[in-house]
């Protein structure tokens, strides 16, 4: 028993999450989720994976029930991929009351000037515009706060991101050790980023994000239909009028998703075929529809039967949330004492 509790203590532990803003689509897919799926199964990790519903609220707060929906949505699209809540745990941030202590106790070692220099809070800041105009609320600004709270109640060491979140995960850093340097070194874990070597998947429409609000998105739970009807109105090269003139694969959208979902001979084939005009558009979206059909079969088979048993979601929602609450319970026991706020004790 004491063997497999240190062994649990050895591995490094990785805290990833989503915001439960809607369903996950593809783009989640290949960037995040496969490889979640793998991580999983080494045995040098051990996964921590929040739906983040706290920090969806800081531009949702006028529509709480859109965040409420879609906490079961991301959870049913975890499990549909094959997380596995015996070797992942998955849990809500809202249910951590030690998250939001931790926040307002770092509030006070982080300055606004320094949260408004952040470069990733002042790129979404300018993207909201029509929600916030002139002036952000304290919540949206100080969200990377909030998210060093998240990572470090939890003693994350390794934080997988994307190139343009390296800023929130420095502005973490920088908290660790203004914290460590006051309250005593080695409290607190200094998270490490690592650098997803997934890249961000283009939109149907050749957009160079995919995403719910841009209606760009194929989503892991779209039907047959739905995804033929999405693959039929994709992106194609603007230039090629008629089925036999020579097409051009690099400004496609369709020979994009070609080489995510088609064997390589065959995306080959496609582009040959392509550039030499003798495969028309219609055939070539018909055959990636199919594809992408097949591939996401059995995660569309897997989702349904939890769509049909949501009390089985529930119950691995509130038992990740339990052991995920323990933890964080002993990670503000050591702030506390530290910051000589153990009273009583």
């Amino acid at each position: 028993m004491e063997q497999g509790k240190d062994e649990k203590m050895n591995k490094k532990r990785i805290l990833t999450g989503d915001r439960p803003t809607g369903k996950l689509h593809i783009g989640h897919y290949f960037g995040s989720l496969k490889t979640r799926v793998e991580m999983q199964d080494n045995p040098e990790y051990d996964p921590f994976i929040l739906i983040a519903d706290v920090q969806a609220l800081t531009d949702n707060f006028n529509n709480p029930e859109k965040v409420r929906k879609n906490v079961r949505e991301v959870a049913m699209d975890y499990l549909s991929v094959g997380i596995d809540p015996n070797k992942t745990t998955i849990y809500v941030q809202s249910m951590i009351p030690e998250t939001a202590e931790l926040t307002v106790f770092y509030s006070n070692l982080v300055t606004i000037a320094r949260l408004q220099r952040n470069p990733t809070v002042k790129t979404e800041i300018a993207q909201k515009k029509d929600l916030f105009g002139e002036s952000v609320t304290y919540g949206f600004l100080g969200y990377p706060v909030s998210q060093a709270a998240d990572i470090t109640t939890f003693e994350g060491e390794l934080v997988p991101v994307g190139e343009d979140q390296l800023p929130l995960i420095e502005q973490c850093r920088e908290i660790v050790r203004k914290f460590n340097s006051i309250y005593g070194e080695g409290v607190l874990k200094e998270p490490k980023a690592v650098l997803s070597n997934s890249k961000r998947i283009k939109g149907l429409d050749g957009n160079e994000k995919m995403g719910k609000s841009l209606g760009n998105a194929i989503y892991l739970s779209d039907s047959e239909e739905e995804i033929t009807r999405k693959v039929m109105s994709a992106v194609t090269d603007p230039a090629r009028i008629k089925k036999d003139d020579p097409g051009n694969p690099d400004v496609c959208m369709v020979a994009y998703y070609h080489n995510l979902f088609t064997k390589p001979e065959e995306v080959k084939t496609v582009c040959e075929e392509c550039k030499a005009g003798k495969r028309g558009c219609v055939a070539c979206k018909k055959q990636l529809a199919h594809n992408i059909i097949e591939e996401l079969r059995p995660i569309r088979e897997k989702r349904a039967y939890y769509e049909a048993h949501p009390e089985e979601v529930d119950k691995i929602l509130i038992e990740g949330t339990e052991k995920a609450r323990k933890v964080a319970k002993e990670t503000m026991k050591k702030v506390k004492k530290a910051m000589k706020l153990d009273y009583f004790e």
